[in-house]
């Protein structure tokens, strides 16, 4: 790494940072309701975005700092392993077209703000959402802090905070600064704040990979020389575990790895309560479906991200932490304003997801912890506060995490809220298709993917950690290696299957089901109409939002 700050980058990553944090003060006054004090207004935008700010949105949770420097970072340090990200990211699109209109549907017809409201209205049962309420803040945790991570990446190649015999409160001060600006924006605008940045978040990401795609091969002599250099470096034996340290084409032994990887990550990605608070968002069921069809465009964006991690090889990029090889190849290659540039949208790509990620960790415990279990009486005003609050909180305890870990745990842990994230799978979309599933079979289904993928993740070890080393382990009954939390994922399905059939024999109460098939098949105005006919005498319907 260069010593020193690099003046110029500092100060056009500066500029571009202080432009986002007027954007995000100034959100509060966009779109302003009359009453913004309701987790309508503050969590979910007023559910006003049409189909471009709903893009942004969806791409600006889903591809985030994270994704801009462990992707190419993965391919850096083991080769074509990385690659899982971009398979994974075509399944889901057409996942997600089947289930997410009629999530937002049933949603806005019942006034749903969090995965966890659908889940106890469908089945009836507070349990059953309280563990999806509970998976869903304990998955986003340590997915906040990565994108703190990426940040503090950015600002480690700068060279700002000094160096590592720097006081800790200097050396850090530059990210407690970028955390205290997130936080402020994050509780007065609320949702409105990352999804009027992300408009320059996805414009700097694009034209950084862009220009990167494009300038960094001819300095570097073209592919054929990269892919050399690359295969070359990965031939060589790792010292910590004796193995060559990777390969540019995946190897045989590895595709069931690879395959389960992929499949199991596209199936988690659109559980995460983010990507749920940015569906909710929008204003009409059609909006959705638009969205999702457009989606695809990021995926390539990431097929080009990925191939840096190759070209950092090529040009010789040495770091001892494998998330610094993107952000210092940005140094070393383009010029200095170009290079803040690209760090500004690394820093810009953790704000906006960081933001919307606190929010939908907030609404979870506001609507489905302490309105449901400590004060069912709160009004809109009070669950908006709290809201707040536990936004602020969320933020500190990613902070916390980054400051006192070390940067390979946090993204084990990430790994690790993959695998409990997927287990909410079941009661959400199996409930958007069927009322089939008994509540308590569907909780203990959940206890059981739990647990086993939580101590299947403990057993795993690594060159630099003893426990949740990784998110692959021996599939049991089958013998080949494949990921966690779809094994995890297989025994839910299987307990709760049975369990349903059971419980049903025996006649186990099954709560009661609030919604109808009419519910999910709804748009903003057959939703509302259908609505106002429910609704008990001498009261009218709430204002369309959008």
């Amino acid at each position: 790494m260069n010593g020193g700050v690099n003046g110029v980058a500092l100060a056009v990553f500066a500029l571009f940072f202080l432009a986002v944090t007027v954007m995000g003060f100034l959100a509060a006054r966009w779109r302003k309701a009359d009453d913004e004090h309701t987790l309508d207004e503050w969590g979910l935008g007023g559910r006003s975005f049409g189909t471009w700010i709903t893009w942004f949105l969806l791409g600006g949770d889903v591809y985030t700092a994270y994704t801009f420097v462990a992707v190419p970072a993965a391919i850096y340090a083991a080769g074509a392993a990385g690659f899982f990200a971009v398979p994974y990211t075509i399944l889901v699109y057409p996942l997600i077209f089947t289930f997410l209109p009629r999530l937002w549907s049933v949603c806005h017809r019942h006034g749903y703000v969090t995965t966890a409201d659908f889940v106890r209205g469908r089945f009836g049962s507070k349990g059953l959402s309280l563990a999806v309420a509970f998976t869903g803040i304990l998955a986003t945790m340590p997915y906040i802090a990565l994108q703190l991570v990426g940040i503090q990446a950015v600002l480690d190649v700068l060279g700002v905070g000094g160096g590592e015999n720097t006081h800790w409160f200097i050396k850090d001060l530059p990210l407690l600064i970028a955390f205290g600006v997130l936080a402020a924006y994050t509780y007065s605008s609320g949702l409105r704040a990352p999804a009027m940045i992300a408009f320059v978040k996805d414009t700097l990401i694009y034209l950084v990979i862009v220009v990167a795609i494009i300038y960094i091969p001819i300095k570097l002599g073209g592919f054929d020389d990269i892919f050399a250099k690359a295969n070359e470096a990965y031939s060589q034996t790792n010292p910590a575990t004796g193995k060559p340290r990777g390969t540019l084409v995946g190897a045989p032994n590895a595709q069931w790895t690879y395959a389960t990887l992929a499949l199991g990550s596209a199936m988690a990605m659109f559980m995460y309560p983010h990507s749920i608070t940015a569906t909710l968002s929008s204003r009409s069921r059609e909006v959705i479906r638009r969205s999702t069809t457009v989606m695809p465009l990021y995926t390539l964006m990431l097929g080009l991200l990925a191939l840096l991690g190759f070209m950092a090889i090529a040009a010789g990029v040495k770091v001892t932490n494998g998330q610094l090889a993107i952000p210092q190849l940005f140094e070393d290659m383009f010029p200095a304003w170009f290079a803040g540039v690209a760090f500004a949208a690394i820093g810009i790509g953790a704000l906006v997801p960081a933001a919307i990620m606190s929010i939908a960790a907030a609404n979870l415990f506001t609507r489905n912890i302490y309105k449901d279990f400590i004060k069912p009486d709160a009004t809109p005003k009070q669950e908006t506060r709290i809201s707040k609050l536990v936004s602020l909180l969320v933020k500190v305890g990613a902070l916390v995490f980054v400051l006192t870990m070390d940067k390979t745990v946090a993204i084990n842990f990430q790994l690790l809220g993959g695998i409990w994230i997927l287990q909410t799978f079941p009661a959400l979309v199996g409930g958007l298709f069927t009322r089939w599933f008994h509540r308590w079979a569907l909780l203990a289904g959940w206890a059981v993917g739990m647990v086993y993928g939580t101590v299947a993740a403990y057993g795993v070890a690594s060159p630099t950690q003893k426990h949740f080393g990784g998110s692959a382990k021996e599939i049991p009954g089958i013998g080949e290696i494949g990921y966690i939390g779809l094994t995890a994922f297989i025994l839910n399905v299987t307990v709760t299957v049975v369990l349903t059939f059971v419980l049903k024999a025996a006649k186990a109460p099954e709560g009661i089901d609030v919604t109808s098939p009419r519910d999910y098949t709804a748009d903003s105005t057959e939703a509302e109409a259908t609505a106002a006919l429910t609704l008990p005498p001498g009261t009218s319907p709430a204002p369309n939002p959008s």
